[in-house]
């Protein structure tokens, strides 16, 4: 079967003022749904760093972004044993809850990953994951995301518009591939650790109507942010949990 993958186009400007390059990328998504993979991970837990890795492999194994769109989102109830992770906020943890209560799960764990908004534990088998993004790809859409991302040397601005289901929501990120950490404490202490797909701006839930939602946000880029390395996702996720479909644009720099 052919998908309908995703379309994406990028356009370079040179500003007028100075010698800052802007760039502007923008992506549709098609009629089949993309699996969004959330992995919940720390630096603080021994246990983490294999599953970090396979999904930092995913896309050397075929699975590109028009098949699935993995985010990681480093949780904080792991710091207090002596390394607080930098890339950890609390508002991932408390997706994490959210997702687990929408799973009808009493509680979290980590690493955990969650496909399409069901905690999932079939990553270890090649085939079975295999299967089962296969089954997703094939399965028809039931939202629609237009994202266009544009960018100068300090800010990271995003324009969607989506239709999607009554009662359903729209999510934004920017994620972060190429990381890494000395780890000097906690289970991972003399590790250096590696990192892709990693959040560093997380914005919603935005309520998506059947008659369509228009948005735009602007984000401003960090100096530790490498932005040749910065994609931005976009999700459409129902009241049950499950993921209408979700886009993520390439690398955008000028």
């Amino acid at each position: 079967m052919s998908f309908s993958v995703l379309r994406w186009s990028c356009f370079l400007a040179a500003l007028f003022s100075t010698s800052v390059i802007a760039a502007e990328c923008s992506i549709q998504s098609g009629a089949q749904r993309v699996a969004l993979l959330e992995l919940y991970t720390s630096e603080g837990c021994s246990s983490c760093p294999p599953t970090d890795k396979w999904v930092s492999s995913l896309e050397k194994h075929g699975y590109t972004s028009d098949k699935v769109i993995p985010i990681a989102l480093h949780v904080d109830y792991w710091d207090y044993i002596g390394w607080k992770d930098r890339f950890a906020d609390p508002a991932f943890t408390a997706r994490q809850h959210a997702q687990a209560t929408l799973d009808r799960s009493s509680f979290v764990y980590t690493p955990q990953v969650v496909l399409n908004g069901k905690d999932y534990r079939g990553y270890g088998s090649g085939s079975r994951f295999s299967d089962d993004v296969s089954e997703i790809n094939h399965s028809q859409a039931r939202a629609n995301i237009a994202l266009t991302v544009s960018h100068d040397s300090a800010e990271y601005s995003l324009k969607v518009n989506a239709h999607g289901p009554a009662k359903s929501v729209l999510y934004l990120a920017l994620v972060e591939n190429g990381l890494s950490s000395e780890v000097k404490a906690g289970e991972n202490s003399g590790s250096k650790l590696y990192h892709d797909h990693v959040v560093r701006a997380w914005l919603g839930p935005f309520n998506v109507e059947t008659s369509g939602l228009e948005l735009q946000r602007s984000v401003a880029i960090k100096p530790e942010w490498k932005i040749a390395n910065l994609r931005a996702v976009a999700f459409v996720q129902e009241a049950n949990g499950e993921i209408s479909q979700a886009v993520a644009t390439p690398a955008c720099s000028g």
